[in-house]
């Protein structure tokens, strides 16, 4: 693959232990404070169509349109802006077994939401090539 530079580095990923959840808010509605704290797992999307929390999902009030049952892959980092192909490295796999994925960058790593159902046949796929931390 064109441009990926991470082969001489195994990847290491961790599982996050909380079960997450995704819900959409109106772009103009006002940020919840029920979202959580700097303890808990959280990321908040805002754009002119929409926004989109992430975050526990036993915080998310049952009037929002939410996804939930998600699991968190973390890419084990600080990871280098020059690095290339760390997502690719990992979503190919899964996008060959059918393994939908929500995808979120900090400025430190990258994180991969999986549904909880499909973690065990995930972990099975990604194992083969990176360490995985439970």
């Amino acid at each position: 693959m064109r441009g990926l530079n991470i082969a001489m580095k195994k990847l290491t990923l961790s599982i996050l232990h909380e079960k997450l959840g995704i819900c959409r808010l109106e772009s103009s509605s006002p940020l919840p404070d029920w979202v959580g704290g700097s303890k808990n797992f959280y990321a908040i999307t805002g754009t002119a169509d929409e926004t989109s929390i992430v975050c526990r999902e036993d915080l998310i009030p049952t009037d929002l349109l939410s996804e939930k049952n998600f699991r968190a892959l973390k890419v084990n980092g600080p990871l280098d802006f020059s690095l290339t192909g760390i997502l690719a490295s990992i979503l190919n796999p899964l996008a060959a077994a059918g393994i939908g994925v929500f995808a979120i960058s900090t400025y430190d790593t990258d994180y991969i939401l999986i549904k909880e159902k499909n973690l065990e046949q995930a972990i099975g796929l990604l194992s083969a090539t990176m360490t995985i931390r439970r």
